[in-house]
């Protein structure tokens, strides 16, 4: 028998039943409670972001100045999601990023590794 968690919203509830196939019972993400009440969970911010980096207003690849920082995103140069190095982030507007994962070649090469001593 598989323990039911808690609401991870309200925290007090336990998590609804979804349903039930050949035995096994499915959980859902939320209490009853809180699917009612249309409760969400807050989105969690990006790793990169949760290591200090912040995204520039000016593109690393063509040098584009955005007027909206929604217009820029955070590009892995290794291809590492979980490597947030602030020497393997850059900054590129929307463009470079279709055209960077378009031709799956780096403009730039990977940052030499540093010692942490």
């Amino acid at each position: 028998m598989l323990k039911r968690d808690l609401c991870p919203i309200c925290h007090e509830n336990l998590v609804a039943v979804n349903y039930i196939r050949e035995g096994i019972t499915h959980y859902r993400n939320m209490c009853a409670s809180c699917i009612r009440k249309g409760r969400k969970l807050k989105p969690q911010p990006a790793a990169w972001a949760k290591s200090g980096y912040k995204k520039k207003d000016r593109c690393d690849l063509c040098n584009f100045k955005s007027k909206h920082p929604k217009q820029m995103s955070v590009f892995h140069v290794d291809g590492n999601l979980k490597n947030n190095n602030w020497l393997n982030l850059k900054t590129v507007c929307a463009n470079c990023r279709i055209e960077l994962i378009n031709s799956k070649q780096l403009p730039w090469k990977p940052a030499p590794i540093e010692a942490d001593f």
